[in-house]
């Protein structure tokens, strides 16, 4: 069973089974191909250097939608321009913490450095707003129904399956803030 995130002597510091690694692992690797653009970006050199990309659109699934907004809920144009001209990095930046994360897994005790920290923080964050989206969590009532799902062997659909794990990730994602907070005050 996972142990918390604490911080201690060590650094930041929690353990995980072999299965909720693989788990984190699989989640991780989802949200990647999710984040992987479908078209390669443009050949410009000077457009690669610098991040442009000129074809991005809004996307068109809910949860990537969740993790790279639209900058203007009104102006859609203004939303684009800018999807544009920032979108690439912001995914490159996200594959890169969840790339992270997921080089982390491979012992049962984790050690996290500050960075380490910030990389786990991200990809579950990320990870918890695609679950979220998934799971139709709309304000705090469905956050409520969501909370109520604990019990693994209760588990009997795909929904309360996908509440279990947004429940855990969630828990997980706590402890890590409770441990960066305390590394910060040591």
């Amino acid at each position: 069973m996972a142990k918390a995130f604490k911080y201690g002597l060590k650094g930041i510091t929690g353990y995980l089974e072999p299965a909720e690694r693989e788990l984190l692992r699989s989640l991780f690797d989802d949200v990647i191909s999710m984040l992987e653009p479908a078209e390669a970006a443009s050949q410009d050199p000077l457009a690669a250097l610098v991040g442009l990309d000129s074809e991005a659109r809004e996307p068109s699934d809910r949860a990537v939608r969740r993790l790279l907004p639209n900058v203007s809920r009104d102006d859609d144009e203004a939303s684009l321009e800018f999807r544009r001209y920032t979108e690439r990095s912001l995914r490159e930046n996200k594959i890169g913490a969840l790339k992270a994360a997921s080089l982390g897994l491979d012992k049962d005790e984790l050690v996290l450095t500050a960075a380490d920290a910030r990389h786990w923080s991200t990809a579950l964050n990320d990870v918890r707003l695609v679950l979220a989206e998934r799971l139709d969590i709309r304000d705090d009532a469905d956050a409520e129904h969501v909370h109520r799902m604990q019990d693994w062997s209760q588990a009997e659909d795909v929904e309360s399956y996908l509440a279990l794990v947004y429940n855990f990730t969630t828990w997980l994602q706590e402890s890590l803030v409770q441990a960066m907070l305390a590394s910060l005050e040591a």
